[in-house]
């Protein structure tokens, strides 16, 4: 019987693993801060054509307002309460929005925050999304409703409140991260209005959680609050479907609460992928690419099947839980032959970052403007995404997702899905190359100087269009041609000096 409980209990755990993309789709965006409105016009226009799986939304309930100029991107990680209006949108915009993307086979994920309320200097009143009520000295939070027997400010043992040492797991756990009023989700009663908040949103549609800070609740805590959760909406998932939870768990090694203590529970987020993929594109301690031929498990990873991995993310591509070598749009050269590598390769579920330029100020290092929101008109709202006549975005939007380069190999992901990593070369320096089955081939030269090779593509005979210096568009490339032969073979040529020194063809790709 214990086994059959245990065996049940596994299955269980492994279907919040599925993120449940649909039409042979494989990649998530991030489109962060954008608004309700945006997201669902560009689930319409250009995801769903361009082959992206899913949309991870920042949080969509209610959060305080900082007031005038200072309204940071992270007040977003600072709820009043569960009502679904934001700065993003009101309640029927996210419901539309989560409708139309779902109707053109675009999942929305939820960035949901419930191990904390707002901080406890937020003070009183009623500046918050939604306009509720709060009190944060009295712990107070009605619109939920929370009350101080709510927060774990008793269990903590430390002088500040705050968590002081991260190699005691009981401080990381109950005490405040960043003075934030930590949420007691050993009780039911607060596990019960989680998961209300999430259900609720489950029941519009969503396709699953990125789960804020969980390096800070108890893994037990969160299999109670995942057990509480609903099946996905029948309307657009099948029957039975389980949510789909990736789990931000910040584990670069050296502390005692891993990341392999959440992968029963659902993905987690891999952090080392992005830090030690920038240390090698930026050959920092004589880093090199051909390093990478065990890339993912080889390099000390979590299993495949519990990772979700990204170059980069809102928080560390501005310096905050990974060191300088993470690659950003900042670097955009670096960047996209980094994004094309993690798009190649098989390992993980892999999430492409989507921002907004801010005004960057470094003083002794750090960035002094890192907490700038999203582009705001003058009483804070937040502005909508203008696409310009070249399809990249304009007033300060990014778009890292639009860039065809990265576009693209989205679509080369989809397209060799499934396919198992082979024809592997190197030049035991910083030029490689693989195959992914017979589907798909990537050749990136991170040298000083040209690559010059014939390779084994795997590939069929004919001639391909390089889908990075342009794609196929009719009968015709818009860049690079790779003829390959009877042999699978094709010579490659890449300067150094090239824009964007890599190549990648695939079958969908040959005219």
């Amino acid at each position: 019987m214990k086994l059959l409980i245990l065996v049940a209990l596994f299955g269980l755990s492994l279907s919040y693993h599925n993120p449940h993309t649909k039409h042979g789709r494989t990649s998530i965006v991030h489109l962060f801060e954008w608004r309700w409105k945006d997201i669902a016009e560009e689930c319409e226009r250009y995801l769903a054509p361009n082959g992206y799986g899913g949309v991870q939304i920042s949080p969509p309930n209610e959060h305080i307002i900082l007031s005038d100029p200072w309204r940071p991107w992270w007040q977003r990680y600072q709820p009043i309460g569960y009502n679904l209006c934001s700065r993003s949108g009101t309640e029927a915009e996210l419901k539309d929005m989560i409708t139309r993307c779902n109707n053109v086979g675009v999942n929305i994920y939820v960035d949901a925050v419930i191990n904390h309320m707002c901080g406890a200097g937020g003070g009183e009143g009623k500046h918050s999304s939604c306009g509720s009520y709060f009190n944060t000295h009295a712990k107070d939070f009605p619109s939920v409703p929370f009350s101080a027997w709510d927060f774990n400010d008793g269990k903590c043992n430390t002088g500040s409140g705050d968590i002081e040492n991260y190699n005691d797991i009981y401080q990381v756990r109950d005490c405040r991260l960043v003075s934030l009023l930590d949420l007691a989700l050993e009780k039911d009663y607060v596990r019960g209005k989680a998961a209300d908040f999430m259900n609720k949103l489950i029941d519009m549609g969503v396709a699953g959680f990125r789960v804020d800070a969980c390096k800070h609740m108890w893994p037990g805590d969160l299999a109670a609050v995942y057990g509480k959760l609903n099946n996905l909406n029948t309307k657009w998932f099948s029957a039975g479907s389980r949510p789909f939870i990736y789990q931000e768990v910040i584990d670069l090694g050296g502390e005692p609460i891993t990341a392999s203590q959440y992968s029963d529970l659902g993905r987690v987020t891999e952090f080392k992928y992005g830090a030690k993929l920038g240390t090698v594109f930026r050959k920092w301690n004589n880093e090199k690419l051909y390093y990478l031929s065990n890339w993912g498990e080889g390099w000390g990873f979590m299993p495949s099947g519990n990772a979700l991995v990204f170059i980069d993310n809102h928080d560390n591509q501005r310096g905050h839980g990974a060191g300088g070598s993470i690659l950003t749009f900042w670097d955009p050269r670096l960047y996209k032959m980094a994004v094309g590598m993690m798009l190649a390769h098989p390992y993980g579920v892999t999430r492409v970052m989507s921002s907004f330029r801010w005004d960057r100020n470094f003083v002794n290092g750090k960035d002094q403007n890192d907490w700038i929101g999203p582009p705001s008109y003058s009483d804070g709202t937040t502005k909508p995404v203008p696409i310009n006549p070249d399809t990249t975005c304009g007033d300060g939007w990014v778009c890292e997702h639009r860039w065809r380069q990265i576009r693209n190999m989205v679509i080369f992901r989809n397209v060799v899905n499934g396919e198992a990593l082979v024809n592997w070369w190197d030049n035991k320096s910083n030029q490689i190359a693989f195959g992914r089955g017979s589907r798909g081939f990537i050749v990136i030269n991170n040298d000083d100087w040209n690559l010059e090779e014939t390779l084994n593509t795997g590939l069929p005979s004919g001639t391909y269009c390089d889908v990075i210096s342009g794609q196929k568009e009719g009968n015709a490339c818009t860049g690079k041609q790779v003829s390959v032969d009877g042999n699978g073979r094709a010579y490659f040529k890449i300067s150094n000096s090239d824009e964007d020194p890599f190549v990648a063809i695939h079958v969908e790709s040959k005219l």
